[in-house]
């Protein structure tokens, strides 16, 4: 296993907090909602192994990050990531990001294109319109029960069913701990600001080359939202991992880190 060190930019306003490893070319991590770095734990050592220097971010409002500010959305917390970037990483370097951090990838590749040579985006969206009424009825609750119950409760309902299965006990604790720890403005705001993220008519701006990778069930944001993504973006490449749902990076994590590997690698 190879070592990680945990840091903080404690100088800045928002400090982020972060873990790295390796000394190859920079990959930078963005997670998704509630979760926090440690959620890229299982593709450290493979891209380090790869000849990768793995950076995982906690988001501003998560795991260890705080957010000072009085206002939380995809612009706000995109540019606190690239002054990040800017102080931290040396540029150009790669950049993933998963579901949120996929919005976040995506208005950082936008808005400071010289900084990142590849972009994977995983299990994301430009916008994120449910086509069904089951799809919006499951985005009501979440919205209704982490506004009036509580992070607490919306933890464990995320949880459930993003983690369904009978041998999932070990995920689904570890995901309920971690959205349990986010600062819950910051997870409402979050909620908030993706449900009005819409990235589609800038999309065509993108010129690094692009993965998309998604997972064949997920649950949570349609594959074919992923593969209209994947559509407007130019050049764009996408890979389905089957019987992987919203979380690929960690329940087929093995076929994940192949995809990932080889795309970064790929000249």
């Amino acid at each position: 296993m190879v070592c990680c060190l945990e840091k903080t930019n404690s100088r800045d306003i928002n400090p982020i907090h972060f873990v790295e490893s390796g000394t190859g070319f920079p990959v930078l991590l963005i997670h998704g909602l509630g979760v926090n770095g440690s959620s890229w734990q299982l593709q450290m050592d493979p891209l380090v192994n790869a000849g990768f220097h793995p950076i995982a971010i906690d988001v501003p409002g998560f795991g260890k990050s705080r957010f000072s500010g009085r206002r939380w959305n995809i612009s706000v917390v995109s540019d606190i990531i690239a002054d990040f970037i800017k102080n931290k990483i040396t540029v150009p370097c790669h950049l993933v990001g998963l579901s949120m951090g996929g919005a976040l990838a995506q208005q950082l590749t936008l808005d400071h294109p010289e900084y990142f040579q590849k972009l994977v985006l995983v299990s994301t969206f430009s916008f994120l319109r449910p086509r069904k009424l089951i799809g919006w009825f499951y985005f009501l609750q979440r919205f209704m029960l982490v506004q009036v119950m509580g992070i607490g409760t919306q933890a464990n309902f995320v949880a459930g069913r993003i983690f369904p299965g009978a041998d999932q006990e070990i995920l689904r604790t570890e995901m309920i701990r971690q959205i349990n720890e986010a600062d819950p403005h910051a997870y409402r705001a979050a909620m908030k600001s993706l449900a009005i993220f819409n990235s589609r008519k800038r999309l065509h701006e993108i010129k690094a080359p692009t993965l998309v990778i998604s997972g064949e069930i997920d649950q949570t944001v349609p594959l074919s939202h992923q593969v209209e993504l994947a559509r407007w973006i130019p050049g764009a490449e996408q890979v389905v991992i089957p019987k992987a749902g919203h979380a690929a990076s960690v329940e087929k994590f093995q076929e994940f880190n192949e995809i990932l590997v080889d795309f970064l690698k790929k000249t």
